[in-house]
């Protein structure tokens, strides 16, 4: 290398990164200059960064690419990306940044215009013919950036194919923003350590959990609106059967209520559509280019949603679908103007950037860890401080606790031992994680023989922070309209503090009722009942977390989720009385002093 040449990071074109999609800052964020430094410091051939969406995984991993073509240790770059419209992503990112990126390259033709450095291709294009890849990376010093590198484990045929292509590249640089899978698949050039249990976890070299960067205003808080409702649907066997989603149910049946929820001709999706849009109107006084996303299951029922929202609102929506031509250019219209919603099935809910999108509607029956934080991941990115999301879920137990554990880092696990083999108190949850991701949608056998009959929707509660709020009674339209009405420009203390005054008029109104209904019919005073109880015990908690997230720095979601590994049991949104009382009394302890 000629020593001439300057040792400190790259200079960027001051074009980069302001006028990037992403919106960035003109510097970069801490995170970044950290891993940055921590790189150029080691100077591996391997990296992998872990940081959750909406940080600026792109920016840094440019700022890498940058940085090693100056030096002149790469002479070539080639991304790898989940889908299509990434590609162009990345290309329209990397031209900002002074690098020219190919995203039309296909490894059957072997070449590209020398006006390109790299070229932008996807895992499944690897796949199909990674020989031609791997000449390709042969002939030039490449430095290979493995975007959402998780999903080299999709398939076999996919990590084999990105092992055989870049195993010969002279840098590999792997971004991912959910590195946990629930299978024992091995993610290509990604390092696993054995632990104490037997398994092996993949160990990042730097991670930025969502947790820190909420801590340090790089994404915004997310608010979480869960609906309950009446379901009643016809089984393959045409029995009739109700239920009320949310409540505990068989993982078949579960599927069923969802599916009846999920169904365009039924009154659940009309409602929370209604409730979702009332709440983007909100947010758009303080955000007036706030968008809303609808993530669709499928193609027919994402058209349908799209007909509910042009009767609801007059403006007809963005539809993407995933086998579309014009995909690509319809989110880039979206991202650029001001409409208010969009539809699309699963494209984007992963990696595709669109930092308007402030209010969105999981309305798919996806229900893996890996696809929710992907799927929330799309409203997080903080343009300025005080923006808040607000995602519209199902009253769905494993929903309803990935909203609650949102800051809670995991790793991937290669051979988990059985919950009976040792003393993990989650092993038969994730064991159960690993069985749910085997198959994304309902039962096959519902298939062709299931019928929706009908539905109705009502607001059951607000997650937020890895606590709950709301009293989840079924005539809560008030309490509904209080919470949809929460500003749309508040820091995560103000919206903690606002969640608390709402929860507790709630809870001052539903006592009032009571004891005028009681004093009506009874003079005898009654103890309050038991989701009264469970509501106060859940407040009581959420304050004695608040105090001591004050007192210690450390997020709510993380304290939540120490007190459910020192005592066992469900997130707080799903604990029962006794439960709750045990978690106050530890957290008291805590307070004074007693905690080791």
């Amino acid at each position: 290398m000629d020593s001439s040449l300057p040792t400190g990071p790259a200079v960027l074109p001051p074009a980069y990164p302001d006028r990037a999609a992403w919106g960035t800052a003109s510097k970069l964020r801490a995170w970044q200059a950290e891993a940055l430094k921590l790189y150029l410091d080691r100077q591996p051939r391997d990296f992998l960064a872990v940081a959750t969406p909406g940080a600026g995984k792109t920016t840094f991993a440019l700022t890498v690419a940058a940085e090693l073509l100056h030096r002149r240790l790469i002479d070539r770059i080639t991304v790898v990306t989940p889908t299509e419209h990434l590609k162009v992503q990345w290309a329209d990112a990397a031209d900002k940044a002074g690098i020219a990126i190919d995203p039309a390259f296909a490894g059957r033709r072997g070449k590209t215009n020398k006006d390109f450095t790299g070229v932008a291709v996807t895992y499944a294009g690897v796949a199909v013919n990674p020989l031609a890849f791997r000449v390709r990376t042969e002939r030039f010093k490449t430095l290979v950036i493995l975007d959402e590198v998780h999903h080299g484990g999709d398939a076999l045929s996919w990590g084999d194919g990105v092992r055989e292509a870049f195993e010969p590249a002279a840098r590999r640089l792997c971004l991912t923003g959910t590195p946990f899978r629930s299978d024992d698949n091995p993610i290509p050039f990604v390092t696993y350590e054995d632990s104490h249990d037997g398994a092996s976890r993949s160990k990042a070299d730097f991670t930025y959990g969502y947790g820190h960067a909420l801590a340090d205003h790089v994404v915004r808080p997310v608010i979480f609106m869960s609906y309950s409702g009446e379901m009643r649907w016809r089984t393959k066997a045409g029995d009739e059967v109700a239920a009320r989603l949310g409540e505990p149910l068989t993982k078949d049946l579960t599927a069923q209520a969802l599916r009846t929820a999920l169904d365009p001709a039924g009154e659940w999706m009309p409602a929370v559509l209604a409730a979702a849009d009332k709440r983007l109107t909100e947010v758009r006084r303080h955000m007036p280019d706030a968008g809303a996303l609808v993530i669709s299951g499928d193609q027919n029922t994402a058209r349908a949603y799209a007909k509910t929202l042009r009767e609801l609102t007059g403006e007809a929506p963005t539809v993407v679908l995933s086998d579309e031509k014009a995909a690509s250019k319809k989110i880039a219209k979206f991202s650029e103007g001001d409409s208010r919603w969009m539809v699309a099935v699963r494209m984007v809910s992963e990696g595709v950037d669109v930092p308007r999108l402030a209010v969105g509607v999981y309305a798919t029956p996806t229900s893996t860890p890996l696809f929710f934080a992907q799927a929330v991941g799309r409203f997080v990115r903080a343009r300025k401080r005080g923006e808040t999301a607000s995602v519209f879920v199902p009253s769905v137990t494993r929903l309803l606790g990935f909203a609650a554990e949102m800051e809670v880092e995991r790793d991937h696990v290669l051979g988990r031992k059985n919950s009976n083999e040792d003393g993990d108190i989650f092993a038969l949850e994730d064991d159960l994680l690993k069985q749910a991701n085997q198959t994304e949608g309902a039962s096959d056998e519902l298939e062709g023989n299931f019928e929706a009959l009908g539905s109705d929707a009502s607001f059951d509660r607000v997650v937020f922070d890895g606590g709950d709020y709301g009293t989840g009674g079924d005539n809560a339209s008030d309490e509904e309209l209080d919470f949809l009405g929460l500003p749309g420009l508040l820091e995560p203390d103000q919206v903690r503090e606002l969640l608390h005054k709402r929860q507790q008029k709630s809870l001052a109104a539903q006592k009032k009722s009571s004891r005028t209904t009681s004093d009506r019919e009874d003079p005898t005073p009654t103890e309050l009942a038991t989701h009264e109880q469970i509501a106060l015990l859940r407040r009581e908690l959420n304050g004695l977390v608040a105090a001591w997230h004050h007192r210690t720095g450390q997020p709510h979601g993380v304290i939540h989720n120490d007190l459910r590994r020192k005592l066992g049991g469900p997130a707080a949104a799903h604990a029962s009385s006794l439960q709750l009382k045990e978690r106050i009394e530890l957290i008291r302890d805590w307070a004074t002093q007693r905690r080791a």
